[in-house]
Parts: C-alpha cells; sequence; structure tokens
C-alpha cells in the first residue's frame, strides 16, 4: 500500500473523528446525532475510510455497529494521532503564555489529598493561570485512563505485579504501608509490637481482593499468619480514620498518610514491621507519549516536593 497515494492524501480527520463518534454508542444513527451532521453523511464517510484501507472496519447489524478487528486496530492508532495534535495544540499554547495551560493527573485518593495536593498548591501559586483536572480513582481505573490518553501522568504507587511494558515509571520516594491505631488505644503506648500480637484485635481493613487488601495479606503471610477476620471491611480511608479515632480498632494505612503534609492528630503508627516488598510512589507515564510543557512542569514540581520526603523514615 503506497501511503502518499492511498493513505497520506486520502484519509481525513473528519472521516476518523466520526469513525470514533459512531463506535462509542454502537450507532450511526446516534453519532449522527451527537455529530449534527446526517446519517447518509456518517454512512458516507465510513464508507470512504474502508474503501481507502481496503478493509471492513464495521460489523452492521440491526442492532447497531461494532468495531471489526481492523476497526479497533485503526482506532488506537488513530486515537493516539489526535492525542499527538492537541498535544501539539497545548505546546502551542504553552509556548505562546508558558504561565498558563492545562494538565490532567491522575491519582488515588489518598495521595490525591496529600501529595498531588501540595504539587497543585506550589504550582498555582507560581502559574495561577494553569488549570488542573484531577482524575481520582481505584489504581487498576487509572492505569485505564492513561492508556486512553485520558489524563497525561499518573501519581501511584507501584505494585509491580500489574506493571504495564507500555508504561514508565520514575519512582519519588518510598511510603511503606504501616499498623495505625487511634491515640485512645491501649497499643498506642506499647513500645514493642508484633504482628502476631494484634491478630485477634479488631480490623478494620480494605477488601483483601482490592490491591491495598492484597499487601496486607502478604504482610501477614510473611509471618505466617492467616489475614485477620477483619470486624469492619471497607475501602475509603476517612471511615477507617473514624473507627480508629475510637481506640477500638487497628488498620493497615501508607506511612506518608499519618505524617504529610502534618501528623494526623487522633492517630498513632505502631511499632510493627510488615514485611512487604518496597512499592514506592511515583509518576507513570505512557512511553510513545511526549509529556506537554505543563505536564511536564508538573512532574518537575512533584520531584521537588518528594525531594525530602525520599530522605524522611515516615
Amino acid at each position: 500500500m503506497q501511503w502518499a497515494e492511498r493513505i497520506g492524501r486520502r484519509i481525513k480527520l473528519r472521516d476518523l473523528h466520526v469513525l470514533h463518534t459512531v463506535v462509542q454508542p454502537g450507532s450511526m444513527t446516534k453519532g449522527a446525532r451527537d455529530l449534527a451532521i446526517s446519517v447518509p453523511v456518517v454512512s458516507k464517510a465510513i464508507a470512504d475510510l474502508e474503501h481507502t484501507v481496503g478493509v471492513r472496519l464495521l460489523d452492521r447489524s440491526a442492532q447497531g455497529v461494532a468495531p471489526t478487528a481492523y476497526g479497533l486496530a485503526l482506532l488506537h492508532r488513530s486515537a493516539a494521532a489526535f492525542d499527538e495534535l492537541r498535544q501539539g495544540i497545548k505546546d502551542i499554547e504553552f509556548l505562546a503564555d508558558p504561565t498558563a495551560g492545562e494538565v490532567r493527573v491522575g491519582s488515588t485518593s489518598p495521595l490525591a489529598a496529600s501529595f498531588v495536593s501540595a504539587v497543585i498548591e506550589r504550582l498555582s501559586r507560581r502559574y495561577p493561570r494553569i488549570h488542573f483536572h484531577l482524575v481520582v480513582a481505584e489504581t487498576e481505573t487509572l492505569y485505564r485512563n492513561l492508556n486512553e490518553r485520558n489524563v497525561d501522568c499518573l501519581i501511584a504507587r507501584n505494585f509491580g505485579s500489574i506493571f504495564d511494558e507500555r508504561l514508565d515509571f520514575e519512582a519519588l520516594y518510598d511510603n511503606p504501608y504501616v499498623v495505625a491505631a487511634g491515640t485512645k488505644s491501649p497499643w498506642a503506648r506499647r513500645r514493642k509490637v508484633e504482628l502476631a500480637d494484634l491478630v485477634n484485635e479488631k480490623w478494620a481493613l480494605p477488601p483483601p481482593d482490592t490491591l491495598v487488601g492484597s499487601v496486607v495479606v502478604m504482610a501477614f503471610r510473611a509471618c505466617g499468619l492467616e489475614f485477620p477476620r477483619a470486624n469492619v471491611v471497607t475501602f475509603p480511608h476517612d471511615v477507617r480514620y473514624g473507627l480508629l479515632a475510637t481506640g477500638r480498632y487497628l488498620s493497615v494505612f501508607p506511612s506518608s498518610m499519618l505524617n504529610f503534609p502534618t501528623k494526623h492528630p487522633g492517630l498513632k503508627q505502631l511499632p510493627v514491621e510488615l514485611k512487604v516488598p518496597r512499592m514506592p510512589i511515583g509518576v507513570f507515564s505512557l512511553k510513545d507519549r511526549t509529556l506537554s510543557p505543563v505536564a511536564q512542569l508538573f512532574v518537575d514540581y512533584a520531584r521537588d516536593i518528594a525531594r525530602p520526603l525520599a530522605k524522611k523514615k515516615f
């Protein structure tokens, strides 16, 4: 297939945009409505694309349309092309005015509320016209958002086991998991505690089938112990904070959540060693994607704020 003659001159960005818009609802009628054009115009755009590439891109049925394997391949590559064009426009905007721009960052709830917020605060003070879009979700959802180019980068923990070869990772600082209790708990006054001592206590823990829960499972098994029968199984950190504040429960948190940006007034880290592999906090980005100047500026500021954390033992 001759690129210049059959592809470069004949594939139109508008037709690719039509293909993307039609596939999302799985309907040419709905796609035409979203594009504010007629169904025949949509149909012709898809037909032109299929004629140019020489294969069927969509399967049509009474239920709607669905991409073929060829269509999925074109959708994936054209999504990257559209993203690069969007990044190019952002680069131009930044070059025209380096004090303004948009950055889209994904992170988990605890990191978004602490470390990422600290980066945004410092960066926005210096560049008040930068706009931030912060996507907060579970780790699996964040990876999907990054691969679909819905965010520029992630600030997240590297669990290792789900690392994607399409991603780059730059470690910023270690943030080990620790056992925590409320300051009213009798365990908060102990200077030496073994994990085995705590098995039969009241626990408020994340579900064991989540990434964070799997860390707790790993820590107990490393000591020859079974996962404790938690009295409360819940993921949100605020809920577990409230339970620990009563002095009756124990839980497991990233150490920085008890100390950054300031010490948590109602919680205390217990002197218990959790034997789990190193899982640092850092920046995830796509290998084949160049960060926009504003996104790169965000990463630079993240490095600056992480530098003292990297030297600190929580």
